[in-house]
């Protein structure tokens, strides 16, 4: 019996010890490059219930084995991940949330239907059981001019039985301009939002170095124009497209969505089309890209300091990680190496201090006007990546043009949060519940 005791006990150190040292993650702001801690930042946080499990356990094995140091140990755990969950699932700030864009009486004006299918609130313990969206992959919805390149999306479109909404969400996916591609850690998403009858166009636009930033925002502008050309075929509005995206997805949507009748951003065989959209939603998308230079330490890594080496980055995936991808590690271009994803030396064409023109025309925030479209910025204050003090920045520009916007800033949120665990992730379901909200009001 003895023995039984003290492995349990053992076990419970264990898990306890694991996760008091994952949560001191929580409280601390990375800089990159710190891949290795960042990812573990995202599954403390996406595995905060489980770990809320742990610290109870720990306090239930103190207490049965009258052991002092794992009740305090439990008690820790149980209350640093309970606070994390509280804190993370939170609306957005009162000066920026749905009533200050939309008027107080905001949820009235959101059809019945879609609501049936709502989160019913911020905070929940999974994503709830949905019909089974219908999902077409790989259809084509453009060829480069000049090339036999095609660019390939998929389609989810609502179940059967499911009204539609009459609307399509465009979504480009993070990639860091480099790497990545559709279909990746975002179908809890997409089956969540068809069930509320919107159609998802889940899209793969081209990467450096096979395009540079114009022909990003150029195939981000084919794949609006095609979802109107085939609005009938689809059950959509042609009036009620909205474009979004994660990371370097998020700041292809904005530049699309805010340059929609800027020649200069267009693609020439689709020049006096309607391209312009209903809204925009950006996942922690970068808005000044000079900020993100700075922010991301591209001023080390990419360039040498006066009598200092440069800092060393990630330039492949371990042989391990690999091994574990299989063929996802080719389909997602981590072949090519990793070494310059999310740099804009080689894809602006230099550092800011040489070019601050080119930064400044592919940031966001210089494209801000009054007719900019509806606007959902979500962002983590911890982001590793793209500054947060920059999102803040093209929310007060947009407020000040009086464009419709809610910003939502989750506290103790990283890069990508939304995209680990995503059924049962807290912050990832305050952003579902952020963007379901927001398309409904954009039909």
């Amino acid at each position: 019996m003895q023995i039984v005791i003290i492995i349990i006990q053992s076990f419970a150190v264990f898990l306890g010890v694991v996760a008091a040292l994952l949560s001191i993650l929580f409280f601390i702001q990375l800089h990159w490059p710190a891949a290795a801690l960042w990812i573990l930042k995202l599954y403390a946080s996406a595995l905060s219930p489980l770990f809320v499990l742990i610290g109870l356990f720990g306090i239930i094995v103190g207490l049965a084995t009258s052991s002092f140091f794992i009740s305090l140990m439990g008690i820790y755990n149980a209350l640093i991940f309970g606070i994390h969950i509280f804190i993370v699932t939170r609306p957005p700030a009162a000066s920026s949330n749905f009533e200050t864009a939309f008027g107080l009486r905001w949820k009235e004006k959101i059809k019945y239907g879609l609501k049936t299918r709502f989160l019913p609130k911020r905070m929940v313990l999974t994503l709830p059981e949905v019909p089974h969206a219908r999902m077409e992959q790989n259809i084509s919805f453009a060829t480069i001019p000049g090339t036999s390149r095609k660019l390939l999306c998929d389609v989810w479109q609502p179940a059967e039985n499911v009204v539609q909404s009459g609307l399509a969400f465009i979504y480009l996916h993070g990639a860091g301009w480099y790497i990545l591609d559709k279909d990746l850690g975002t179908r809890p998403l997409f089956t969540h939002l068809a069930a509320q009858g919107h159609v998802v166009i889940d899209v793969a636009y081209r990467l450096a170095p096979e395009t540079d930033m114009m022909g990003m925002v150029n195939d981000v502008k084919r794949a609006i124009n095609w979802m109107k050309e085939n609005a009938a075929t689809y059950g959509i509005n042609p009036d009620r497209v909205v474009v979004g995206g994660g990371s370097s997805g998020g700041h292809l949507a904005l530049m699309a969505a805010y340059t929609a009748n800027n020649p200069q951003f267009s693609p020439q065989e689709i020049e006096g089309k309607d391209i312009s959209v209903r809204g925009v939603i950006s996942f922690y998308g970068p808005a000044d890209l000079e900020a993100m230079y700075y922010h991301t330490n591209q001023h080390i890594t990419t360039r040498p300091a006066p009598g200092k080496p440069k800092k060393a980055v990630p330039a492949e995936m371990p042989g391990s990680i690999k091994k574990i991808m299989g063929k996802e590690y080719y389909r997602l271009n981590f072949d090519k190496g990793i070494a310059n994803t999310g740099t804009f030396a080689p894809l602006l064409g230099g550092h800011p201090n040489e070019c601050p023109e080119i930064y400044a025309l592919f940031s966001p925030v210089t494209h801000v006007h009054f007719n900019c479209p509806p606007t959902l910025l979500i962002h983590g204050e911890h982001d590793v990546m793209a500054p947060v003090k920059s999102t803040r920045s093209l929310y007060a520009k947009l407020v000040e043009k009086n464009v419709q916007t809610v910003m939502h800033i989750i506290p103790q949120a990283d890069h990508a949060f939304d995209l680990q665990l995503p059924k049962i992730s807290p912050s990832a379901h305050n952003a579902i519940f952020d963007t379901e909200r927001f398309l409904a009001m954009m039909v």
